[in-house]
């Protein structure tokens, strides 16, 4: 699809290797980097799937960072720093982008959420800060994400600061969300979709991942390679337990 006929925001990414000095440094020597030249995305939904340590958060994270987004998360307006360990992939990706303007954004990242909703408070309280009318908090809820469960600050983002014509990119958005409540969030992301909205999503979710007309990337050894949702290993190993839980418990259990 050319740029100027997109209907996204983000068309693909791709790693500039020739800047690259040494390969087997991290991040470059992660699994997801493996031969890693261009990821295109879906107009609506793109996911980003595999094991814990292949790669997938720092890859998020650094689209999230090329794109203009605050490391810890939030819209381009957030620009705290409680703990810059983002790693400088960033740097190296060059990102294809189309013409069509773009008016919302979020980074949801579930392990430093708590860092901004802090930030959300602190931008509400801080004496020394500028004055917001309203109140920052009026776009989350009305409240203290931290005065909410973690699921509920959660779904209060999704519900309230999402508003459409925008790319979310989400880390884990599953972490704090039961199953009936990552399956509000399918609906929800199908009404934002409606709403001229893109999402990249890196989770560990089937539920999540079972959104239809989705692209997936499955991140592995061999590196980064697309796969239907019956192909993703969550999915096979979720499936395979639950109809066999029994023999699967006394195998795990048996010494």
């Amino acid at each position: 699809m050319k740029a100027y006929e997109a209907k996204h925001y983000l068309l693909s990414a791709s790693l500039l290797w020739e800047n690259v000095s040494d390969r087997t440094q991290y991040p470059f020597s992660l699994p997801v980097l493996k031969d890693f030249e261009e990821l295109v995305f879906h107009p609506k939904v793109t996911f980003l799937v595999g094991e814990n340590g292949a790669g997938k958060s720092t890859l998020i994270e650094a689209l999230a960072v090329a794109w203009g987004f605050n490391a810890e998360g939030g819209s381009k307006n957030f620009n705290f720093s409680t703990a810059p360990a983002h790693s400088e992939l960033h740097k190296y990706l060059k990102l294809v982008k189309s013409p069509r303007r773009v008016k919302d954004g979020f980074f949801l990242r579930a392990e430093s959420y708590f860092n901004v909703a802090s930030r959300i408070d602190q931008m509400d309280t801080d004496d020394d800060g500028p004055v917001y009318s309203p109140k920052v908090k009026s776009h989350y809820g009305g409240k203290s994400l931290h005065n909410q469960s973690h699921g509920e600050s959660f779904f209060a983002l999704f519900e309230n600061r999402f508003g459409g014509n925008g790319l979310y990119i989400l880390d884990e958005p599953e972490a704090a969300l039961s199953p009936a409540r990552q399956m509000a969030l399918l609906v929800r992301m199908r009404d934002l979709i409606d709403k001229n909205s893109q999402f990249i999503i890196a989770t560990h979710s089937p539920i999540l991942m079972a959104y239809p007309d989705a692209r997936i990337y499955q991140i592995n050894a061999e590196g980064i390679n697309r796969v239907d949702f019956e192909e993703t290993e969550h999915f096979q190993v979720t499936r395979h337990f639950l109809n066999n839980r029994e023999r699967m418990l006394k195998q795990l259990f048996e010494e």
